[in-house]
């Protein structure tokens, strides 16, 4: 395992203008960490399954030069409002049109990573008009693959009936290619999360879409995919514990503006594992500056 020097959250976001709150937006009280001028376009970022916003606090700071960027807490997660109901794809949906309506926008650019991301694509197949770009970052959705919704369900289910260090670090620990990643801080941040009293329900309410007839319903069908007409950057990777690469040539196959950028030796984190490399590929694609590629 590699030997890394201490960072923290805080070492991420030093030198960064940033903000941390809350919008009601509809029913929901969403928690949001934003940074960059309002008056440039909104870059919404969406975490994964358990996830929360610092999942983007690496990128926060590059991203800011040229977007709005609002990394929220999804329903059921983090700090925002936790339903007492099994959450679907469409729960997320609406959450993120209210979003958008409190902010004050018509349209926004969307990256999304694993459950993210496959809000990202249904919410672009169904709200074109609010949609300029969409990264999907190991999206989910796609694929039922028993034995990693099981190990998911399990970990996180673990994590959230005893969040010790060691069950938190080991729900961390399967996004990353390298464990060394999973930070003390990383750690302690989820662990607050997880540690929250209604967290337990909130999980169980969350991990819906590891039921197989649930995910079933939710699951974006090839023409799904195909009825995907905003430009889309699909990003994989070669170590994601999800899906082999192959799943992202797929998918980026399927959308009629699609293209792939594959990310070396990363996991399913990779805008948190491998920042410098996330950021390019990101950045040039949202500013029309690349045309994808392996990383």
């Amino acid at each position: 395992m590699t030997t890394r020097p201490y960072t923290s959250v805080w070492d991420d976001l030093k030198q960064v203008e940033f903000s941390q709150g809350f919008l009601q937006a509809g029913p929901y009280r969403t928690r949001y960490l934003h940074a960059g001028d309002t008056s440039k376009p909104v870059l919404l970022l969406l975490h994964g399954i358990t996830g929360h916003a610092e999942a983007y606090v690496r990128n926060l700071a590059a991203h800011a030069q040229h977007f709005s960027v609002w990394a929220i807490d999804f329903i059921g997660h983090g700090y925002s409002s936790k339903p007492d109901h099994p959450l679907e794809i469409p729960h997320y949906i609406g959450q993120v049109n209210h979003v958008l309506d409190a902010l004050g926008v018509d349209t926004a650019y969307f990256s999304g990573e694993s459950l993210g991301g496959w809000v990202t694509a249904r919410y672009a197949i169904e709200h074109p008009e609010r949609v300029e770009k969409i990264v999907l970052n190991t999206p989910g959705g796609t694929r039922a693959d028993p034995k990693v919704m099981e190990r998911l369900y399990t970990l996180s289910m673990e994590a959230a009936k005893d969040p010790s260090w060691e069950r938190v670090k080991a729900r961390l620990e399967w996004l990353m290619a390298d464990p060394s990643m999973v930070t003390d801080d990383l750690i302690r941040t989820r662990q607050a999360i997880f540690q929250q009293p209604d967290w337990p329900k909130a999980c169980e309410m969350n991990m819906a879409l590891q039921d197989l007839e649930i995910r079933k319903r939710n699951m974006l069908s090839d023409d799904d995919l195909r009825a995907i007409g905003a430009e889309a950057l699909v990003i994989w990777t070669t170590k994601d514990p999800s899906g082999p690469v192959e799943e992202g040539k797929r998918i980026a196959s399927l959308i009629p503006n699609g293209q792939l950028a594959v990310m070396e030796n990363c996991g399913h984190w990779p805008q948190y594992e491998d920042t410098p490399t996330f950021n390019r590929l990101h950045l040039d694609f949202l500013l029309g500056c690349g045309n994808g590629g392996t990383a």
